[in-house]
């Protein structure tokens, strides 16, 4: 077997302490798998947000992450937008525009959300 020294395989994309703050963030969003999407760690790669399921085909999309910034802030677009279809269906809007959504939410429930980004940074601690 013939092993090439500094090949893409020899390659890490992800520090560890970019790792461990991923982690975080990654453990901080678990409730998101019931929108059927996963992050899961992927070694030196990074973390994979994993996302539509169908069987037996498997995960429709994936996305890496290195930064746990720009994880955290794409997992909490993914859980306020789950939200605003939530609230769209209560409010009987058909189509979801997320930005109209939120506009249209009374000042108590746009602070409510924006405490639950709170929550998650605060479950996030170390890892921002």
């Amino acid at each position: 077997m013939c092993t090439v020294k500094n090949s893409p395989a020899d390659q890490t994309y992800i520090t560890e302490d970019e790792r461990r703050k991923c982690r975080k963030v990654a453990d901080a969003f678990t409730e998101l798998e019931q929108d059927e999407i996963v992050v899961v760690d992927a070694g030196k790669f990074g973390f994979v947000k994993l996302q539509y399921y169908t069987y037996p085909t498997g995960f429709e999309d994936a996305v890496t992450f290195t930064d746990s910034g720009a994880l955290f802030e794409d997992l909490w677009e993914e859980w306020l937008h789950s939200q605003l279809i939530i609230l769209a269906r209560e409010m009987g809007i058909r189509d979801i525009n997320y930005d109209d959504v939120f506009s249209r939410l009374s000042g108590e429930k746009k602070a409510e959300l924006m405490e639950k980004r709170q929550c998650f940074k605060e479950k996030s601690s170390g890892g921002l």
